[in-house]
């Protein structure tokens, strides 16, 4: 990795803390019924976020539906993250579409006040090795923000690619959303020993034992946005080693969530954002093309959430 400036290694190293101490949180953005950006609603959800010690804040990313925001939507939710985190902990802000644009929100980030930025896999198009780390370079020439590239989909990086990536001034780590182990294994092997690697597979948690058995520990966790004492927990049990208790969770919990997630497409977003308002977070509707689950959905879901906060014996 190229020396980073001072500002990119103290961020990179309040990350690499923050990894360790909790779960990565990606916030939820909230909307009212009519379908505009809520931003008292937001920052009031943000803050019950924070409370519960994430080690991170990664909002306008994919549960916060960075896709459906404009660029001004998006500049009030990053500003209002910075508020609220108050440099409590890091704020990572979702960018991407092409370099171009990525670039625009990306100096809209840095102008909010953020710490860095996750790059969200480009819109539609699949690209050649060289063109996946020249997307990562043009927006690194564009930014003073640290960058946390993002492979998944049609982003999937070489072992020359990430080396190249890794090179690049201002990109500081990897979120993996492939699960491709063997693979991963490589990259790993392949970047430098300071360059950032954490699981950012759909429902995270399930996934949580094989990426640690390859050195990655960190991951990002939706079930944080409408449930922080279930992920806390399992994040607690896997960090000391408590078999029996992730063993449950994810037998009673997880891997439900997953068979629930899989039924429709977008439920990753929409059985979050309806497990949040089952909860009392005002958090609103998702937007399309997305859709709110259906009503027999939503009853195994909220029986599956009573279920899940029994075995933390949290609150419902």
């Amino acid at each position: 990795m190229t020396a980073l400036t001072a500002d990119a290694a103290t961020t990179a190293a309040r990350l690499r803390d923050g990894m360790a101490s909790g779960v990565l949180s990606f916030p939820l953005t909230s909307f009212t019924t009519d379908m505009a950006l809520d931003l008292p609603a937001f920052r009031d959800y943000l803050a019950t976020r924070i409370e519960t010690g994430p080690g991170a804040i990664f909002p306008a990313c994919g549960t916060g539906e960075f896709f459906s925001l404009d660029e001004d939507e998006y500049r009030d939710v990053i500003t209002a993250a910075v508020r609220e985190a108050d440099g409590r902990l890091p704020v990572v802000a979702g960018i991407g579409y092409g370099w171009a644009q990525a670039a625009r929100f990306a100096r809209i980030a840095e102008e909010a006040g953020a710490d860095a930025a996750l790059v969200l896999p480009h819109y539609l198009v699949k690209g050649p090795q060289s063109g996946l780390v020249e997307q990562i370079r043009q927006i690194a020439a564009r930014t003073r923000l640290p960058l946390i590239a993002y492979q998944r989909d049609q982003v999937a990086f070489t072992m020359d690619s990430l080396r190249e990536v890794a090179r690049i001034p201002g990109v500081i780590g990897l979120k993996d959303g492939h699960s491709d182990l063997d693979r991963l294994q490589r990259l790993k092997l392949a970047a430098p020993d300071d360059f950032l690697f954490f699981n950012g597979a759909a429902t995270a948690e399930v996934q949580a034992r094989p990426y640690a058995s390859i050195g990655i520990t960190a991951y990002s966790s939706a079930v944080h946005a409408f449930a922080p004492e279930i992920a806390n927990a399992f994040f607690t049990a896997q960090r000391d080693g408590d078999d029996a208790t992730v063993e449950r969770l994810l037998r009673d919990f997880y891997v439900p969530l997953v068979e629930l997630r899989d039924r429709v497409p977008g439920y990753a977003v929409s059985l979050v954002k309806a497990a949040a308002r089952l909860r009392g977070r005002p958090v609103g509707p998702v937007r399309a093309p997305l859709a709110d689950p259906g009503k027999d959905d939503l009853a195994d879901l909220e029986a599956l959430l009573t279920t899940g906060l029994d075995l933390v014996g949290a609150a419902r």
